[in-house]
């Protein structure tokens, strides 16, 4: 591909479509919207999901679970990828930095898959039991970070 055979894409050039100005245009007089009924009339609008009287998609559906406001999101590391990063103390601003956890304001949980073969200081909102295990078998100290 060069300069030579570049070409815009289809439809790129086309004029929209001018409704309501007059005979010639080819959309005059109803401006395509049809003769009579209420999506003819001008200021008429209809909710989301209208299906003409039918019953609405969202309401033939049935409800199910609800969803808990309160709920607690952490994102989860492991002890294998904790012990990869041949770090001696271990922040969630450390993890946010080497790109482990992804977003900024997140809660950071450490879970016990894999194993430690040196001592490491390990800062984190929550620890599960195993992973609390090995880290002090390892000769390791776990540090509770407040959530807020």
């Amino acid at each position: 591909m060069n300069l030579s055979n570049l070409r815009a894409p289809r439809k790129a050039s086309e004029n929209k479509k001018r409704v309501g100005r007059g005979m010639g245009s080819g959309m005059g007089k109803t401006s395509t919207r049809g003769h009579k009924g209420q999506r003819s009339r001008s200021g008429s609008r209809m909710m989301r999901g209208f299906e003409g009287g039918q019953m609405p998609l969202h309401r033939r559906l049935p409800k199910r679970g609800f969803t808990n406001i309160f709920r607690v999101e952490y994102e989860v590391v492991n002890l294998e990828r904790l012990a990869g990063l041949g770090e001696s103390e271990i922040t969630p601003e450390l993890l946010r930095k080497v790109g482990v956890v992804t977003s900024k304001n997140t809660l950071v949980k450490v879970l016990g898959q894999g194993e430690l073969s040196k001592a490491i200081t390990v800062h984190a909102h929550k620890f599960s039991k195993s992973a609390q295990e090995k880290i002090e078998k390892a000769g390791g100290t776990i540090k509770v970070v407040s959530s807020q």
